[in-house]
């Protein structure tokens, strides 16, 4: 009876140490929208239910139905998009993994029924590892490291997709501002050239002045035809980042223009700061250095002995006029003996991986200000630019505009000259677009590299200046 009962207690603190390391995946999700709630702003959850799919598309369709901000295609992302819920319908399977790793090897039961003559002999065998017995405790820690590494790289995996977001919204819209601007240009470009050829036709005009202007038409009407392609590309990519069906796709309306730019950029003292242990990339370095450390001494030693050990209880009946029965009781062990395998090439395979996670965590370290360095010179390169076509170079474009139109009032130059000139400026705004562009990519790429999570700015768009400046020489 003691005996039993010992064994009961055994197995119920075995359950209970085990039960202690799981992590679900709500655990997961909540702590993801803690540390990263400028990203998630704590609405990722997983949608497992009709009612919770039926909620979110509500949601997606209420937010579709005005023009889509960049914190709006964040949210439509996340409660929408079939990507984001693989991944983390993934990151559930990764922490179900993990938790998998804290739990013991199920016990063998076997059962013999033997006859010799008139004896019949009942055999029960219960056997279990004694090694993973012992090894529970690390097997916990294990799991418990295995697990944060999941968290960590379920957080990093929403940060890069919402920081994708957020870039292929400020792509469309930039697109989308560009087309116009294309248009314009082809608009002015069609008007010139068919002023060209009616000045022509009296005689007003030579031959080489017209074929000047219907060269720039033809440009212009190539960078439109480049632009609209570009608009669509770039309103495809965001459609794809969303998750969005063709009927949702059908309803998607974005801003007219860019937002603004920031009265004031981010400093680099407050970037600098975050380089700490808190960035993703430095605590996911340590959960593998962690995993990697720990599963170390568990592989170490099953490299070089492993042990089951088994409890028998065996009942013979002996066919005697008493009917009379005898019980054997025992135990068994079962030693691997290592006599081909020394387990040499496992020890070093185990050290090399110890090894290199060492490193790589001391290379995240040492990485991590140089990453954050050199986003906040992208980010404060793409700021200057803007501001400087925003406040210089878009208003003297302005301003020369204006004084051509007094100018034309006055009969001082011709239409082809204010035409010119128009062709001029919206070039300059068409690059300002351009820069403005560039710095919210930047800002995205910037936030993402402030949690741990680097992310490029992206290459610039084409800008349609080029049929601007091709026309410009008259």
């Amino acid at each position: 009876m003691k005996r039993a009962l010992r064994l009961t207690t055994v197995a119920v603190a075995v359950v209970l140490l085990a039960g202690c390391a799981s992590v679900s995946i709500d655990d997961a999700l909540q702590e993801t929208n803690t540390r990263a709630q400028p990203f998630t702003q704590g609405k990722l959850e997983l949608s497992r239910t009709q009612e919770q799919r039926d909620r979110r598309s509500a949601l997606t369709q209420e937010l579709l139905s005005r023009p889509l901000s960049q914190n709006d295609a964040i949210q439509v992302a996340l409660a929408n998009s079939p990507a984001v819920q693989a991944l983390v319908a993934q990151s559930w399977a990764d922490i179900a993994a993990a938790n998998q790793t804290s739990r013991m090897p199920n016990p063998i039961f076997t059962f013999e029924r033997m006859t010799l003559n008139s004896e019949l002999e009942l055999g029960r065998l219960l056997s279990f590892g004694l090694v993973d017995l012992i090894l529970l405790p690390q097997r916990l820690e294990i799991s418990r490291s295995q697990s944060n590494q999941a968290k960590v790289q379920l957080t990093g995996t929403v940060v890069d997709q919402v920081t994708q977001v957020k870039q292929a919204w400020v792509r469309a819209v930039a697109a989308q501002q560009m087309r116009r601007y294309a248009e314009q240009v082809h608009r002015s470009a069609q008007a010139s050239a068919e002023l060209a050829r009616r000045m022509q036709l009296v005689g007003n005009f030579s031959k080489l002045q017209r074929a000047r202007q219907q060269v720039f038409y033809a440009d212009a009407t190539t960078q439109l035809a480049s632009a609209q392609h570009a608009a669509t590309a770039a309103r495809e990519e965001l459609i794809r980042a969303l998750g969005l069906d063709d009927a949702q796709a059908a309803g998607l309306t974005l801003p007219e223009r860019l937002p603004d730019l920031p009265k004031a950029p981010r400093e680099a003292k407050d970037v600098a700061a975050t380089a700490t242990e808190q960035r993703l990339d430095v605590q996911l370095a340590r959960a593998q250095l962690d995993v990697a450390g720990q599963s170390q001494g568990i592989n170490l030693l099953s490299t070089f002995i492993d042990v089951e050990l088994s409890g028998r209880h065996d009942t013979v009946f002996e066919n005697n006029a008493e009917g009379t029965k005898s019980t054997r009781r025992g135990y068994e062990l079962d030693i691997r003996l290592p006599l081909f395998d020394w387990g040499t090439a496992q020890r070093d395979a185990l050290n090399a991986q110890s090894l290199a996670a060492a490193n790589r965590y001391d290379a995240t370290v040492r990485g991590a200000s140089s990453q954050l360095r050199e986003g906040y010179s992208a980010y404060r390169t793409a700021y200057d630019i803007a501001r400087h076509y925003r406040d210089e170079v878009v208003p003297l474009r302005q301003a020369m505009a204006e004084e051509n139109v007094l100018r034309y009032n006055g009969m001082l130059i011709g239409v082809f000259e204010l035409l010119a000139e128009a062709r001029d400026q919206v070039t300059a705004v068409s690059n300002a677009i351009n820069a403005q562009q560039q710095f919210w990519l930047a800002d995205a790429a910037l936030a993402a590299s402030v949690i741990g999570k680097p992310t490029a700015a992206g290459a610039p768009m084409a800008s349609s200046g080029t049929a601007a400046s091709s026309g410009a020489a008259h």
